[in-house]
């Protein structure tokens, strides 16, 4: 628990989650669901690149450091999110 970061935890809930929908949709009647499984199976590789790129980093550089970077790239990204929402409310 000490070496917990943000990306580790969102990453890990979104293969747990991605995974299920594979699951489900692969056993699915329909062949386009079956290509959606594996569309979402593609879409954890990226994920997986980033927990094993969390990992290196916690064990190179900390958990509190890596940490605040983190919180800083989330915080960044959700400004850019409420800007754009701002951009498009007055449009």
């Amino acid at each position: 628990a000490k070496k917990l970061t943000l990306f580790f935890i969102l990453g890990l809930l979104s293969v747990l989650i991605g995974l299920i929908f594979a699951v489900v949709a692969f056993n699915s009647v329909s062949a386009v669901d079956g290509l959606a499984g594996i569309y979402a199976l593609f879409g954890l590789i990226p994920v997986i690149i980033i927990i094993i790129l969390d990992r290196i980093c916690v064990w190179k550089f900390g958990p509190k450091k890596v940490n605040k970077v983190q919180f800083y790239i989330a915080g960044i990204f959700i400004l850019l999110f409420i800007l754009n929402w701002i951009r498009l409310q007055l449009q």
